[in-house]
C-alpha cells in the first residue's frame, strides 16, 4: 500500500497523543486498585458508554464483519448473533442494575455476594480462571487481526527468519502494536483506557462518515447487484443461504461451506437458543463487566449500556458497508483470478485501493485506534481478577495498595505474553471468533443463568457447572476441531447443566443470610420463594420482582431496535431506499417504545 508523508504523519501523531494521554493520567491510578481498575467510580456514564462502544469497534471484528457482508450480503447481519450481540440489550434492560447494585470491583468479587462458604470460594476461583482464559483467547484474536491488517497496509516486510527465530511480517507488526498498547494501558489503568477510547471513538466515527461519503459517490445500486449472486441483498432467509458465487467468485462457495453458515435456518435457531441463555447469563468477566462496575449508580449502569448500543452500531456498520460495497464492485474481478486470496484481508485491500492520501492516514489511525481500544480494555479488565481477587483477597492480603497495582502491571504483561503466544498459532479470525463465542462462552452460560433465577443453586453447583463447561469447551477445541462450534454448544451446555445440578444437590444450600442479602439487594425475578418468605419475615413491606413479562417485552423491542441500527447503514450504502425508510421508521418506533416502557419506569424505580 502506498502511504504519503501526511499519512505517516497522522499515524505517528496519533500514537504520540495516545501515549501522552495514557502517561498523563497514570499518576491518578498508580497507588490505588479502585482508581486503577474502576477509575474510582467517578467516570461519567456517557464517557464509559463511548469507551464501551470503542472497545467493541475492534479491528479484528471489523475485518471479520466486512468479510461476512462481502460474502453473505444482508443475511450477514444475523451472523453476529453468534456472540450474541444482543446480550447488550439484556444488560441494558435489567442486568446492568442487578450487577451494579453489588458495589464490588470484579465479577469474582460479585460472586461472593451470591454464594457463601467453601462453595463461594471455589466459585470465585473458577471465575478468575475463566477471566484469564477468556482474556488469553481475546488477545490471540486481536493479535491475529492486527497482524493481518498492518502487513497488508504498510509497505515494509518485517519478516525475521534465522536459525533461532522465525517471525512472519504479520506477527512482527502485531508485536509492535501490542507492545505500544500494553505500555500505555499498564501505566494509566481504567482512566487511561476510557480517555483514549473516547478519543478513538471520535476518530472512528469521523473515519466512518468519510469513507461512507466516498463509497456512496463511487457506486450505484445496479453495479452492486450485478456483482453479487441472487439473494445477496435480501435480509431474510429460508433453511439455506442459497448464495451461489460460481459465476462470479467461485472460491467463496468453498468458504461458505467451511464457515458452516450454509444452513442458516438451523444456525439461526441455534443462535436463538444460545443467545437467550448466554444473554441472560450476563456479561462475562471482562471489559463489559468492568464498565458496569465503574459507573456511579445502578441507573447510570443501565444508561451506559443503552448508550453503548445507540452510538456503536450505526457508525460501525456505516464503515463496514462502505468497504464491502467498494470491494464488491471494484475488487471482485481481480479476486476471481487469485485462487489464494485471503478474504479476511478485504478491509486493508479496500483501504489501499480507494482511500485518498490524508484521509488514509486518519482512517488507519482510526482502525488501529479501534484495535488498541479493545485490546487495552481486555488487558485492563482481566488483571483485576488476579490483583484484587486472587492476591489481595486470598493469597497475599495486607499489602499496600501500590503493591497490588504493581501486581496488576505484572498480570497484564504475563497475560499479553501468553495471549500473543497463542496468537502465533491461530489459523483465522473466523476460527477464533467461533470458538470464543460458541464453545468458551457456552461453558459460562448455564451456571450464570441459574445464579440469577434459582435460590437452591449454590456455590458448589456454580463451580462444578463452570468447570464442566470449561472442560467441555477445551475438549471441543482439541478433539473436535472440524465441528462447527455453534452446533457443539448444546453439548457443552448439557455438561454444564449436569455439573450445576449435581454440584447443588450433593451439597447443602448456601447460607440463608447471604441469600437474603443478595435477594433483597438485587431483587431478581425467578424461583426465590423460600428466600422471599425469609426476607418478608424481617421486612413485610418487601415485594418480589414481578417484572419478567415487562422485561422480556423490552428485550424484544431492544433487539429489534439494535437490528434496525445495524441494517440501515447497509441499506443506505447499497441504495435500497424503501428498506432504508422502513429500517429508520423501526428505529424511531422502537426508540419511543423503549423510552416509555423501559427508561421512564427505570428512572422512577432505580437510583
Amino acid at each position: 500500500m502506498h502511504l504519503s508523508g501526511i499519512d505517516y504523519a497522522i499515524v505517528i501523531v496519533y500514537f504520540i497523543i495516545v501515549l501522552g494521554v495514557g502517561f498523563s493520567i497514570a499518576k491518578q491510578a498508580r497507588n490505588n486498585l479502585d482508581q486503577y481498575f474502576l477509575g474510582g467510580n467517578k467516570i461519567k456514564w456517557y464517557f464509559l458508554g463511548l469507551s464501551n462502544a470503542s472497545g467493541m469497534f475492534d479491528i479484528s471484528g471489523v475485518m471479520w464483519t466486512v468479510t461476512l457482508l462481502f460474502v453473505y450480503g444482508l443475511k450477514s447481519a444475523w451472523i453476529p448473533w453468534l456472540w450474541p450481540v444482543w446480550n447488550q440489550v439484556f444488560v441494558m434492560i435489567f442486568l446492568a442494575v442487578w450487577i451494579r447494585r453489588s458495589n464490588v470491583m470484579t465479577g469474582a468479587s460479585w460472586i461472593l455476594t451470591r454464594f457463601s462458604g467453601r462453595g463461594g470460594f471455589l466459585s470465585k476461583n473458577i471465575i478468575i480462571v475463566f477471566a484469564v482464559i477468556g482474556a488469553i483467547g481475546f488477545i490471540a484474536y486481536f493479535f491475529e487481526g492486527i497482524g493481518k491488517f498492518c502487513a497488508a497496509i504498510f509497505p515494509w516486510d518485517l519478516t525475521l527468519q534465522n536459525q533461532i527465530l522465525s517471525i512472519s511480517s504479520e506477527n512482527a507488526y502485531a508485536l509492535i502494536i501490542v507492545g505500544i498498547t500494553t505500555l500505555y494501558t499498564l501505566r494509566g489503568g481504567m482512566m487511561s483506557v476510557v480517555a483514549t477510547e473516547v478519543f478513538q471513538y471520535i476518530i472512528m466515527t469521523i473515519s466512518s462518515i468519510a469513507i461512507a461519503v466516498i463509497a456512496f459517490n463511487a457506486v450505484n445500486h445496479s453495479e452492486i447487484i450485478n456483482s453479487v449472486p441472487k439473494g445477496w441483498e435480501e435480509l431474510f432467509f429460508g433453511w439455506k443461504m442459497d448464495l451461489d458465487w460460481s459465476g462470479i467468485l467461485p472460491q467463496l462457495n468453498e468458504k461458505i461451506t467451511t464457515d458452516g453458515f450454509e444452513w442458516i435456518g438451523a444456525l439461526f435457531m441455534m443462535m436463538l437458543f444460545k443467545g437467550f441463555f448466554s444473554s441472560l447469563a450476563g456479561p462475562v468477566p471482562g471489559y463489559d463487566m468492568q464498565r458496569l462496575l465503574s459507573t456511579k449508580t445502578p441507573l447510570e449502569a443501565a444508561k451506559m449500556s443503552g448508550f453503548t448500543i445507540a452510538v456503536l452500531f450505526s457508525p460501525r456498520y456505516l464503515m463496514i458497508a462502505s468497504f464491502a460495497v467498494l470491494a464488491i464492485v471494484f475488487l471482485t474481478p481481480d479476486m476471481a483470478t487469485n485462487p489464494q486470496i485471503d478474504f479476511e484481508t478485504i478491509l486493508p485491500i479496500a483501504i489501499a485501493n480507494f482511500i485518498p492520501s490524508g484521509l488514509k492516514g486518519l482512517l488507519l489511525a482510526g482502525l488501529m485506534a479501534a484495535f488498541m481500544g479493545t485490546f487495552a480494555a481486555v488487558i485492563n479488565a482481566a488483571p483485576a481478577y488476579i490483583a484484587n481477587d486472587l492476591l489481595k483477597n486470598s493469597l497475599l492480603p495486607g499489602k499496600k495498595e501500590k503493591t497490588y497495582v504493581r501486581f496488576g502491571y505484572l498480570s497484564s504483561f504475563l497475560l499479553v505474553v501468553i495471549g500473543v503466544f497463542f496468537g502465533f498459532f491461530a489459523d483465522s479470525l473466523n476460527a477464533i471468533t467461533l470458538w470464543i463465542t460458541a464453545s468458551l462462552y457456552g461453558g459460562y452460560t448455564a451456571a450464570n443463568v441459574l445464579k440469577w433465577v434459582w435460590w437452591r443453586f449454590n456455590g458448589y453447583g456454580y463451580f462444578w457447572g463452570m468447570l464442566a463447561g470449561l472442560l467441555a469447551s477445551t475438549v471441543k477445541l482439541i478433539f473436535f476441531v472440524d465441528w462447527i462450534d455453534i452446533y457443539f454448544f448444546p453439548v457443552i451446555f448439557a455438561f454444564s447443566i449436569l455439573g450445576c445440578i449435581i454440584g447443588s444437590y450433593f451439597s447443602s444450600p448456601d447460607n440463608i443470610e447471604v441469600l437474603k442479602s443478595f435477594y433483597k439487594n438485587v431483587n431478581p425475578w425467578g424461583f426465590w420463594k423460600p428466600v422471599l418468605f425469609e426476607v418478608q419475615k424481617d421486612d413485610p413491606t418487601f415485594l418480589p420482582n414481578r417484572m419478567f413479562g415487562k422485561d422480556m417485552f423490552n428485550v424484544m423491542t431492544g433487539i429489534i431496535w439494535q437490528m434496525a441500527l445495524v441494517v440501515w447503514p447497509i441499506f443506505l450504502m447499497i441504495k435500497k431506499w424503501d428498506a432504508l425508510a422502513l429500517s429508520l421508521t423501526v428505529v424511531a418506533i422502537t426508540s419511543i417504545l423503549l423510552k416509555y416502557f423501559w427508561y421512564e419506569p427505570l428512572k422512577k424505580e432505580v437510583y
